[in-house]
C-alpha cells in the first residue's frame, strides 16, 4: 500500500465520515486506525503501537506543533480575560453604534483579517476574538463569520510576502531566489484573489446559497446564530463586567499584534542583524507566536491590574477558563496532526510526486490548471498547504526551471493557490480547525457551510489557470476570472433569493 492511492484512502474516510455524520472527534480517530492498520499491514499490535508512537506521540513531541498548542491556550486565556473585563460588550456595542448593515460589520469583519496577514493561526483567532461581538450583534451566523475568518486566512497569508507562508514557500524553491519567486507568483495566484473577490461580491450582492444560507436565515429571522444546538459554548455563559470600555478589549489585542511581530521578528534573527524582510521570510511562526503570546498574557494581566479592571484573583481564574474554551479545537488539532501523520507514513508525498512528473510531459499548457487539481487534492486529503508546497513545488522547478521560466511562476503559483483550496476545503486541515474555534462555531458546521463556496472559486480558478496557460498575462487572466465569478454569483443569486428580513 505504500506510495499508493491506499495512502490517501484513511484521510478521505475521515472527511467523509465526518461530513456525513456531523461527528468530527470519532471521524478522525477513525481514520487514524485505519492508517495504523495500512502500515502495520493488519496487525493489531502494530497498528496500535503505529497510531500510539507513529502518530500520536510523534505529532505531540513535535516542537512547531507545541508552539502552536501554547499559543492557542494562552490566546484562550486572553479571550476569556477580554471577556470578563466587558471588553468585547463594550466593543460590540461601539461598533454597533457605527456600523449600522449586516454588510458593514461583514466587510469590517473581512477587513481586519486582510489587515493580519502576518500568520494565518494569528488571523484566525485574533479576527474572531475582536470581531464576535459586532457580528452577534448585527444578526450574523457564527457560520458565516467562519468563513469571512477563514477566507481572510490562508488565502491572503499567501499574497504577503512578509509572512510565515511565504517564508514556507521560499524555502522549497532550491536553486532559485526563492523570495522574488514569490512575489512575482502573486498576480497567478487566482484562488486567494478570487477568494478576497468573491467575498466582497457576496456581502454587496448579499447572496448565500447552500446550506449557509439555512444559517443565516436562521440568524436573521429567528435570531438563532447557531443552528446546531452544539455549537453553543461555555465561553457565551461567561458574565462580563458591564463597566468593561473598547479600551479594555483595543489594550490586549495591540498588544497581541505588537508582541507576535516582535516574537516573529525574533525567530527569523532580526535582533541579530537580519533584515526586516530577510527575518520575516526566515520566521517561525510556531516560536514567534508563542513567546508573543505569553509576553503579550502577562501585559495585559498588568494592565488590566493597573487600571483595576480585574482584580488579580479573577485575571488567574480567566487561565483555565480559557483553557477549556480550546480544548475542541485542541483534541481536534491533535487528531488532525496525528491523521497527516498516518497518510505521510504510508507514502502519501511519494504517491503524487509520482503522478506530477507523469503528467509533466504533456498538456503543457493545461499544465497550471492540472497542478492546481492535483494541489487541491493533496491538501484536502493531507490537511496541510505546506507540506503541499514541499512535495509539488521542486517538482515544476525541475521540469520548467531550464525550459520555461514564465510557465514556471504560473505553475508554481498553481501549487500554492490549490495547496491553500484543499486546506480551505478540508475538514482537518489547521487553519479551518483555527478559524472554527476563533469564531466558536461547531467545526463541521462551519465545513459543510463553505464547501460550497470554496468550490465555486476553485472551478472558476480552475478554468482561469486554463486561460493563463495559454494567454501568460496575469491581469488578463485574472479580469476573467473575476467576470466569470460575478456572473456565477448572479445565477446562484437568482437560485437562492434573498432573505427578505436581511438588511
Amino acid at each position: 500500500m505504500y506510495a499508493t492511492f491506499w495512502s490517501l484512502v484513511p484521510s478521505l474516510i475521515a472527511i467523509v465520515l465526518a461530513l456525513i455524520t456531523k461527528e468530527v472527534y470519532s471521524s478522525l480517530f477513525i481514520g487514524i486506525i485505519c492508517g495504523g492498520l495500512f502500515y502495520s499491514g493488519f496487525s493489531f499490535v502494530g497498528t496500535f503501537e503505529h497510531v500510539l508512537n507513529g502518530g500520536l506521540i510523534t505529532s505531540l513531541s513535535d516542537s512547531y506543533n507545541v508552539g502552536i498548542l501554547i499559543f492557542l491556550v494562552v490566546l484562550g486565556a486572553m479571550v476569556g480575560l477580554m471577556n470578563k473585563a466587558g471588553g468585547s460588550r463594550a466593543f460590540g456595542k461601539y461598533m454597533q453604534e457605527h456600523i449600522k448593515t449586516r454588510a458593514g460589520a461583514q466587510l469590517a469583519t473581512m477587513a481586519l483579517g486582510v489587515l493580519i496577514f502576518i500568520d494565518d493561526y494569528f488571523n484566525c483567532l485574533t479576527v474572531g476574538s475582536v470581531m464576535r461581538p459586532v457580528t452577534d450583534r448585527h444578526k450574523i451566523s457564527r457560520a458565516k463569520l467562519a468563513y469571512l475568518i477563514d477566507a481572510t486566512a490562508a488565502p491572503v497569508c499567501i499574497i504577503a510576502p512578509i509572512s510565515s507562508w511565504a517564508a514556507a514557500v521560499s524555502g522549497c524553491v532550491e536553486g532559485e531566489d526563492g523570495f522574488t519567486i514569490f512575489v512575482r507568483a502573486i498576480p497567478y495566484n487566482y484562488y486567494a484573489l478570487l477568494t478576497i473577490a468573491m467575498m466582497i461580491m457576496i456581502i454587496l450582492m448579499k447572496i448565500d446559497y447552500g446550506p449557509m444560507k439555512k444559517f443565516e436565515d436562521n440568524a436573521v429571522l429567528h435570531d438563532d446564530l447557531f443552528t446546531v444546538a452544539s455549537e453553543k459554548t461555555d465561553e457565551d455563559e461567561v458574565a462580563a463586567d458591564a463597566k468593561g470600555t473598547v479600551a479594555d478589549l483595543l489594550i490586549p489585542i495591540v498588544t497581541l499584534i505588537l508582541c507576535c511581530t516582535i516574537g516573529m521578528l525574533y525567530s527569523g534573527g532580526f535582533f541579530e542583524g537580519t533584515s526586516f524582510i530577510e527575518a520575516f521570510s526566515n520566521s517561525d511562526a510556531s516560536i514567534g507566536l508563542s513567546l508573543g503570546s505569553i509576553f503579550a498574557i502577562v501585559l495585559t494581566i498588568l494592565i488590566y491590574l493597573i487600571r483595576r479592571t480585574l482584580p488579580f484573583k479573577e485575571c488567574m481564574e480567566c487561565i483555565p477558563a480559557g483553557f477549556k474554551a480550546m480544548v475542541p479545537a485542541i483534541l481536534i488539532l491533535t487528531f488532525a496532526w496525528t491523521l497527516k501523520e498516518m497518510t505521510m507514513s504510508l507514502g502519501a508525498p511519494e504517491y503524487v510526486a509520482g503522478l506530477m512528473e507523469k503528467s509533466a510531459s504533456g498538456l503543457m499548457y493545461f499544465l497550471p490548471a492540472i497542478i492546481f487539481l492535483v494541489g487541491c487534492f493533496l491538501a484536502f486529503a493531507s490537511g496541510t498547504s505546506w507540506g503541499t508546497f514541499g512535495i509539488l513545488i521542486p517538482i515544476v522547478v525541475n521540469v520548467f526551471q531550464n525550459s520555461d521560466p514564465k510557465l514556471m511562476i504560473i505553475s508554481i503559483s498553481a501549487c500554492m493557490a490549490g495547496a491553500v483550496c484543499g486546506d480551505h476545503c478540508s475538514p482537518i486541515s489547521d487553519t479551518t480547525i483555527m478559524a472554527s474555534a476563533g469564531a466558536q462555531c461547531d467545526h463541521v458546521s462551519h465545513v459543510s457551510t463553505q464547501l460550497p463556496y470554496a468550490i465555486t472559486v476553485a472551478l472558476v480558478s480552475f478554468i482561469t489557470y486554463i486561460v493563463a496557460g495559454f494567454s501568460r498575462n496575469a491581469p488578463v487572466s485574472l479580469v476573467f476570472g473575476i467576470v466569470l465569478l460575478f456572473v456565477v454569483l448572479l445565477l446562484l443569486k437568482k437560485i437562492y433569493p434573498q432573505s427578505q428580513a436581511e438588511n
